[in-house]
């Protein structure tokens, strides 16, 4: 390969790798705000309402999971 091609390759090598890190850095910020604003809606509903709701998604999921048998009509 000619030290041209070379040099591109290697420049674009290191663009991904910055788009990459961005990324990343990105993610982990979501993730924060994402665990903060949780953290906040669970402080305002309270412990007991908090819980009411977790098990409602915990119902809803579990039905999402089962489809429901048909059974055959005669």
């Amino acid at each position: 390969m000619k030290e041209t091609k070379l040099v591109e390759m290697k420049n674009k090598i290191a663009s991904l790798t910055n788009v990459v890190q961005q990324l990343i850095t990105d993610l982990i910020k979501l993730d924060t705000l994402s665990r903060g604003t949780l953290t906040a809606l669970q402080l305002h509903l309270g412990e007991v309402e908090w819980n009411k709701i977790v098990e409602e998604l915990k119902e809803l999921e579990l039905k999402e999971q089962k489809p429901e048998e048909k059974k055959l009509e005669l």
